[in-house]
C-alpha cells in the first residue's frame, strides 16, 4: 500500500480500563505507521494526557519488547474533564499544537465515545481499537484482552475447584465484565460450572436451588457457580446468601476474582488480534476511513462507524448458554 494520505503524524492513546494486548496494539500502530512513512506521537495517561499535552514521539525501537507485556506502556486514566465540551476543546488545541493529523484510541465503550465526540465536534480523523476484557463492543467478534481474561479466570477457578472438591463446598465465583456476561459464560463452560449467572439471562434463586438439588441427587459433592459482576440481582455475595437460606446441604464460600483477571501477559490470540487491529487502524486512516472502529469478524478486518459500535452491544451466544446448562448435570 502506497501512502498518498495527507496524514503525516498519528497520535495514539489508551484509555479506560487496561486490557492485556494493548501494548501489542500500540506496537502495531507505531511500527505500521513508521512502515508507511508516518510519524507517531504516544499520548500518555489517556484523554487526561491529551488535554495536558503529554505527547512523546515514538519510533520502531520505542516499542521493542512490549509485545508480551500486560497493561499499557502509555498508561491509562478516566478523565472527567474530557467529558465536557471545554475539556475536549483543550484536547483539540493540543492536537493542533502538536501537529497531529489523526488520532487512534484504544479502549472500551467510553473511550471510543470520546474519540467519536472529537470527530463530531472538531473534525479530527479518529479510529478506535476495541480494547476491553468485557468483550461488549459491537463490530468485532473479540475485543483485545477478552481471551486473556477468560484464561485467567479458568486458571483461578481450576484451583478453587481443588478446594471445593476437598471440602464438599459450593463456591460462588464472581468475575468481571460490568454489564456483559461474556467472561462468565465462556469461563463457566470451560470450568464446568454448575450454573452461570449473566446480566443478559438471569437465573432465579429457585432455579439455582433446583439445579443444585438435581446435581446432588446424581452424586455431585461440590459445585462452582460463576456470577457476572453486573448481575441484576446482586453479585456473588448476594447470590450466596440467598441460596444459603433455601439450601444448606453445602458449605458455601465466595471468591471475588477482581483485577487479577486483566493482569499478566496477553495470550497468543490477544497478541495476534491486537497486532492485526493496530495495523488495520493505521492503514484504515491512510485509506481515508475515519470515525470508525476496526474489528475482526469471521477472521476478516472490518470497519464499523463509531456511532454504531458505541450504541450497540455484543450479546453472549444463547446456544452456548444452553450448552452450559445441558453439560452441568
Amino acid at each position: 500500500m502506497k501512502n498518498n494520505s495527507s496524514i503525516k503524524r498519528i497520535g495514539v492513546l489508551t484509555s479506560g480500563g487496561d486490557a492485556p494486548g494493548m501494548n501489542a496494539a500500540i506496537r502495531a500502530v507505531v511500527r505500521g505507521s513508521v512502515f508507511h512513512g508516518v510519524e507517531v506521537d504516544g499520548i500518555f495517561q489517556g484523554y487526561a494526557g491529551l488535554i495536558s499535552g503529554d505527547f512523546k514521539r515514538l519510533n520502531e525501537r520505542s516499542v521493542a519488547r512490549i509485545l508480551g507485556r500486560g497493561g499499557t506502556i502509555l498508561k491509562s486514566s478516566r478523565c472527567v474533564d474530557f467529558m465536557s465540551t471545554e475539556g475536549r476543546k483543550k484536547a483539540f488545541e493540543q492536537i493542533v499544537k502538536n501537529q497531529v493529523d489523526a488520532l487512534i484510541a484504544i479502549g472500551g465503550n467510553g473511550s471510543l465515545t470520546g474519540a467519536h465526540l472529537l470527530y463530531e465536534e472538531f473534525g479530527i480523523p479518529v479510529m478506535g481499537i476495541p480494547g476491553s476484557i468485557d468483550n461488549d463492543l459491537f463490530g468485532t467478534d473479540h475485543c483485545i484482552g477478552f481471551d486473556t481474561a477468560t484464561n485467567n479466570v479458568v486458571d483461578a477457578v481450576d484451583k478453587i475447584r481443588d478446594t471445593a472438591n476437598s471440602h464438599n463446598r459450593l463456591f460462588f465465583v464472581e468475575v468481571m465484565g460490568r454489564r456483559s456476561g461474556f467472561i462468565a459464560l465462556k469461563s463457566g463452560i470451560a470450568t464446568g460450572a454448575i450454573a452461570i449467572i449473566l446480566p443478559e439471562d438471569e437465573m432465579s434463586v429457585e432455579e439455582l436451588v433446583e439445579t443444585l438439588q438435581r446435581s446432588e441427587s446424581s452424586g455431585k459433592t461440590s459445585s462452582i457457580v460463576i456470577v457476572a459482576e453486573g448481575s441484576k440481582s446482586g453479585g456473588a455475595y448476594a447470590r450466596a446468601q440467598a441460596v444459603t437460606k433455601k439450601y444448606t446441604q453445602y458449605e458455601t464460600r465466595v471468591s471475588i476474582l477482581g483485577h487479577l483477571q486483566r493482569g499478566g501477559a496477553p495470550s497468543c490470540y490477544d497478541r495476534v488480534i491486537a497486532s492485526r487491529m493496530g495495523l488495520g487502524a493505521v492503514e484504515g486512516l491512510l485509506e481515508g476511513k475515519k470515525d470508525c472502529m476496526v474489528g475482526i469478524i469471521n477472521d476478516k478486518e472490518v470497519y464499523t462507524p463509531l456511532e454504531v459500535s458505541i450504541a450497540k452491544s455484543n450479546f453472549p451466544n444463547r446456544d452456548e448458554l444452553r450448552i452450559a446448562r445441558v453439560l452441568s448435570i
